[in-house]
């Protein structure tokens, strides 16, 4: 059904997800850095994470792959050459990651700072009488309940990562939109391939959505229970 280009589209699903995977582990911590620095007293933390945010989240996410990806390569290799040292190439996996993870950290700074937010005061005033300081207020109070607070919009966001993934083939990455269209290409079936590559979005999606259930079901246990 596939012309015998069946193994090499199966063999971009894990490219994709190790993308994915590794875009949303740079996005946690920037986001968990963003919505820290957004609750902080420090106005140039709160300032500078304002802008990153509302900057970010402002500009098409194709716009920055390439920039990064032709943009920043350039601008790195300016500098390196200042330095005398040899030209660094940024790989399409490096780009689409670091894009894809800095573009969705700004949305998980809001997500994170909502649920830093919802995290009840008087759990912190109770930590700082029992002589907590700052760092063990955060670390040991505030981000273990936001983690429970945030799963829901850190799930959301892990979908649509799946999905925009698929943009990291504008740069040349291998992944299973880019072999689809070499086989597409190859055999002017277009619509075979592609809606094959849909269907194993939707897979991943779908297997993702009951994953995150049982996971924010785990995390919830016990609290419906307390709120009786």
């Amino acid at each position: 059904m596939l012309f015998g280009y069946g193994p090499l589209i199966a063999g971009g699903i894990w490219v994709t997800l190790r993308l994915t995977f590794g875009a949303l582990l740079f996005a946690v911590l920037l986001g968990i850095a963003g919505a820290l620095a957004r609750t902080s007293r420090s106005r140039a933390a709160h300032v500078t994470a304002g802008v990153y945010s509302t900057v970010i989240r402002g500009l098409p996410e194709l716009v920055l792959m390439l920039s990064v990806f032709y943009g920043g390569q350039y601008v790195l290799n300016q500098f390196v050459a200042l330095l005398g040292l040899q030209t660094i190439n940024v790989s399409p996996m490096m780009a689409g990651t670091l894009t894809i993870g800095f573009i969705y950290g700004a949305y998980l700074s809001e997500t994170f700072r909502g649920a830093i937010m919802a995290v009840a005061p008087g759990q912190i005033d109770s930590a700082k009488a029992c002589g907590f300081n700052r760092r063990q207020v955060i670390t040991n109070v505030v981000l273990p309940q936001m983690l429970r607070h945030a799963l829901p919009g850190v799930a959301n966001t892990w979908l649509v990562m799946i999905k925009a993934s698929a943009l990291v083939s504008i740069i040349g990455l291998n992944d299973m939109v880019h072999r689809a269209n070499l086989a597409a290409s190859s055999t002017r079936a277009p619509f075979t391939f592609y809606m094959t590559v849909a269907a194993i979005y939707l897979s991943m999606t779908s297997v993702s959505l009951i994953g995150l259930h049982l996971i924010e079901r785990r995390s919830s246990k016990g609290v419906r229970y307390a709120a009786l």
